[in-house]
């Protein structure tokens, strides 16, 4: 299949290279191309009454999604069939998947945790989550950052890869700008509660089977814990708040021996999430390198996966 070969290379070079800090610097990254215009039509769009937010909120999914996806399908219909079409569609699908950044944020978490420097810690983990960092001690930030890395997984990886195998750039395109307006308006604020209503379950749909596929490469990189991490999606997946999320990161709990989930502390509001893998302790510092190589794994299974079907 074109398309798997096509995501196979996009993974590759981001594994080598990641999005290197000055090609940001001087051309940015798509998806912060996508969310000014994200921006722009909610800052020009979002008024009014709750249905005149919602029709409105829906009017931003189709455009952002207009111009995301036609560029990618026209260039990759008019693209000869071969190695010119995979390379093309690779190096652009390339920025799309986020491995070596998950990878990176993570250890950045990781590594100053692991020296007992919680300052820098709690620094780094704010970078990766929504929640409170200030009050966390070395287990909460170890906790936060396992969930980061389990949801984040799906979301900026295997979500990614998922579409671009099943329907080539315009696949991988189409679920960045949804995922992306999901991050930025489909939060259940005063603000958003409406205007994002229609971004958050696009979101929801195109999680629906990658997160699922997430978990099962959580458990089956998981070697002799296999058995608890099915165990633990099939009991807890629907705990967690999310309908998506719960899937990865019930399978690492399980895989890891670990709780996750649970409450937490938003802007102050602590929240009572019931706990995935309840029965088990808190994640450590070492856990999160445990995680860190359950998440690399995985990703190498993808792509082994992908080049199997580039080869059929």
């Amino acid at each position: 299949m074109t398309f798997a070969a096509a995501m196979l290379l996009a993974l590759l070079i981001d594994a080598v290279i990641g999005w290197p800090d000055r090609v940001y610097h001087t051309i940015g990254h798509p998806v912060t191309w996508i969310g000014r215009v994200i921006s722009t039509l909610d800052q020009g769009l979002n008024r009014g009454s709750d249905r005149r937010q919602l029709v409105l909120g829906g009017v931003t999914v189709a455009v952002v999604l207009v111009l995301a996806v036609l560029p990618a399908a026209v260039l990759q219909m008019i693209l000869p069939d071969g190695a010119i079409k995979v390379a093309v569609i690779g190096i652009l699908a390339w920025p799309l998947v986020a491995a070596r950044s998950l990878q990176d944020h993570v250890a950045a978490v990781a590594r100053p945790l692991s020296d007992a420097d919680l300052e820098v810690a709690r620094k780094a983990v704010a970078m990766i989550v929504g929640r409170d960092p200030e009050n966390l001690d070395a287990l909460g930030i170890a906790r936060a950052a396992m969930e980061s890395l389990a949801e984040n997984a799906s979301d900026g990886v295997f979500a990614p890869l998922f579409w671009g195998v099943l329907l080539g750039l315009p696949g991988i395109a189409a679920y960045k700008a949804i995922n992306t307006m999901d991050s930025m308006i489909g939060h259940r604020t005063l603000r958003h509660q409406q205007f994002g209503k229609v971004a958050a379950r696009f979101d929801d749909v195109v999680n629906l089977i990658p997160a699922r596929l997430t978990a099962i490469l959580f458990a089956a990189c998981s070697g002799k814990a296999a058995g608890k991490a099915v165990q633990m999606m099939w009991r807890d997946a629907s705990l967690h708040r999310s309908p998506n999320a719960g899937w990865p990161e019930s399978a690492m709990a399980g895989a890891l021996g670990v709780r996750l989930s649970g409450p937490r502390n938003y802007n102050g509001h602590m929240t009572q999430d019931p706990w995935v893998n309840d029965s088990a302790p808190d994640p450590t510092p070492a856990d999160l390198h445990r995680g860190l190589r359950l998440f690399r794994r995985s990703v190498v299974l993808s792509a082994v996966i992908m080049a199997a079907l580039a080869l059929i």
